[in-house]
């Protein structure tokens, strides 16, 4: 029996992605042979790959001046290869400078790798409040090398509800939580990243988005494998890509489309979101600890309203395991803000919260 997955990633699929990738598992595309047996230079892959790329860059709009890269390593391993590729200066160069926005732990450790390459300046924090809010009117300083930002923030349940104005410094930011989840305008900035295991395919490939003349500009010291410019031109093959990966993204990115689109999965989201949002405004014990204008469409977190520490913990525990053994998994907050934690990405049906809220208002009743 198939269970409503809540996990925050690796996170649900759709179900006609996994059948379909099941029927095809020992015959693709009628070569007779898995993705995962292909070779990455037969004619067999290139129109796979190519394929997801197209669809990618119609999901989102992408303009021509951007390429698309399926790397792997994760939204981790462009912590460091951003600053790598467009902060780095050769050996004796004076350091260029980033601006960072720390709103939880994954901006945190974006911060921490950039600042062994350059010079970093935190320009505002949401942590005077535990990470709960998106700060307000942050600008970029003249001459920096890039501004960044983490547009959604997995594991404490905000959103940014605006995006920075940085004139000409280029916005960078790690979308791997909300990627495909609403409309994005891709133009605004000069690098998107994204781990695939939240809205795109599975655990083991990371997108990048990156503008042409971003490409090219890693000093020459830089390792070979972490180089934009060695990757955009091998067509994200310069070595073995994650295969099987990106065929399960083209899966997705062609559900996306029968959905209607990622504007018709914004309406949707928007819908799960706000039904559970609702019931939280309501319960008597279950309460957002995220500040309104700054909550998450994929990720709600949420706690108990217990006031006694012993009580509410006892309450917290209970509550993941009680709903797992009901069918709704990986409700568990993470384990360095604690509570619990509902990741409702574009997989998850509407029944999905609707079967999360009727088992959290039963078990509300027991209290």
């Amino acid at each position: 029996m198939r269970v409503y997955n809540f996990s925050s990633g690796p996170s649900v699929l759709p179900l006609k992605v996994l059948e379909k990738a099941a029927a095809a598992m020992t015959d693709a595309n009628n070569t007779g042979q898995s993705v995962m047996e292909m070779s990455h230079r037969s004619g067999d892959f290139k129109p796979i790959i190519e394929g997801a790329e197209k669809s990618l860059r119609e999901a989102m709009k992408i303009p021509d001046n951007y390429r698309v890269l399926f790397l792997q390593g994760g939204a981790s391993l462009q912590f460091s290869m951003v600053p790598l590729n467009i902060a780095a200066v050769e050996t004796g160069a004076p350091r260029k400078k980033i601006t960072f926005i720390d709103t939880g732990v994954w901006a945190q450790k974006a911060a921490e790798e950039a600042a062994k390459f350059a010079d970093v300046t935190v320009a505002a924090s949401s942590k005077d409040k535990n990470y709960s809010y998106i700060p307000q009117n942050v600008k970029a300083s003249s001459g920096d090398a890039y501004f960044h930002i983490t547009l959604n923030n997995t594991i404490v349940g905000t959103k940014w509800p605006y995006l920075p104005e940085t004139g000409t410094v280029p916005l960078v930011s790690d979308i791997s939580s909300c990627i495909l989840s609403e409309p994005l305008d891709v133009s605004k900035f000069g690098i998107l990243y994204a781990g695939a295991q939240k809205n795109l395919g599975p655990a083991g490939t990371t997108v990048v988005i990156v503008r042409d003349d971003l490409i090219g500009r890693a000093p020459s010291w830089t390792p070979a494998l972490l180089r934009y410019d060695i990757h955009a031109g091998e067509g994200s093959m310069y070595n073995t890509p994650p295969c099987w990966g990106i065929y399960i993204i083209g899966l997705v990115l062609d559900w996306v489309k029968e959905q209607g689109g990622v504007e018709a999965l914004g309406v949707i989201n928007r819908q799960k979101a706000g039904m559970l949002y609702s019931y939280l405004e309501s319960s008597k014990n279950f309460v957002s600890p995220v500040e309104k204008t700054s909550r998450s469409l994929m990720n709600i977190t949420f706690t108990s309203r217990e006031k006694d520490p012993e009580r509410k913990k006892a309450i917290e525990t209970a509550f993941p395991k009680e709903a797992a053994a009901a069918g709704l998994v990986n409700l568990a907050g993470h384990r360095l803000v604690g509570g619990m934690r509902a990741s409702i990405y574009n997989a998850m049906p509407v029944e999905g919260i609707k079967a999360l809220i009727a088992f959290m208002e039963k078990f509300e009743s027991k209290l």
